[in-house]
Formats: C-alpha cells, structure tokens, sequence
C-alpha cells in the first residue's frame, strides 16, 4: 500500500514539474510577443508578400530599399501576422510604401515567423515631381 501511495505522489509531483515547465514556457513566448526589441518604419519597394509555413501560416515578405539611384538595392524581409495588413501590402507591390515595424528577438521557433521583423502598419508613399527643373539637351548649333 505504501508503494503504491509513492508511486503516485511521485507521478503527481511529475505532472506538476511538467506543468510547471510548460506554464514558463508559455509566459516566456507571450512576453517576448507583447515586448519589441525596437520598432521603425522602413521605406522601399514592396517585391513580393507570400503566405508560408507547413503548420504555422505566415505572412513572409521582401522589401527593396534602395539609398542611392543607382546603388544596389538592400533587402528588408518581414512578417505580417494580421490578415488585414497583409491586404494592404498585396495592395501597393511594387509601389513605394513605408512599413512601420516592430522587432522581436528571442522567439523560439519559426512558427512565429521567419523573420524577427512584425509589420504592423504599411502607408503608401505618393512619388513626387523633382522641385529642380530639367533641362532639355542642349542641341548643336546649326553649322552654316
């Protein structure tokens, strides 16, 4: 009888110890979601918004910034999890946007994820007339 009284206290104090241990765990990815590591925006092209994953559905995107006409264009990759959002994204490919983000660090799987980059908002940016005025070519004077 006392074996038995051992055995099941010890399967108890088990279940609580896993309990335990999956209570932490759950804390620990509900704070690094809630927390941001640093947020921003960040302005280019949108070139592509797909939604990924095996289990854990995504939104994954790649966004081209470009500092310099001219210069090669750096990658911006992010994640949208809000549906709403990812709607207005697919809305302005290939259009300048600005992407406002939030990054998250720490995460522990890529469910969440490929990226530590969330966007959370996206506006369009209206592409503007040069103040400066352009020239013409100059023409060759007429030979006589």
């Amino acid at each position: 009888m006392r074996n038995r009284q051992a055995g099941a206290s010890t399967i108890l104090l088990l279940y609580g110890v896993l309990a335990a241990v999956a209570l932490l765990f759950a804390a620990y990815v509900w704070i690094m979601l809630q927390w941001s590591y640093s947020e921003g925006e960040r302005a280019g092209w949108v070139q592509k918004l797909s939604k990924k994953g095996w289990l854990c559905k995504t939104w994954e995107g790649e966004m081209a910034m470009v500092s310099l006409p001219g210069s090669i264009p750096e990658k911006f990759l992010f994640t949208v999890h809000d549906d709403a959002v990812a709607g207005q994204i697919n809305a302005i490919i290939g259009k300048r946007a600005a992407l406002h983000y939030e990054e998250h660090v720490g995460l522990p799987s890529s469910c969440f994820g490929d990226t530590r980059h969330f966007v959370m908002g996206v506006k369009l940016i209206e592409e503007t007339p040069s103040p400066l005025p352009v020239n013409p070519p100059a023409t060759a004077p007429a030979s006589k």
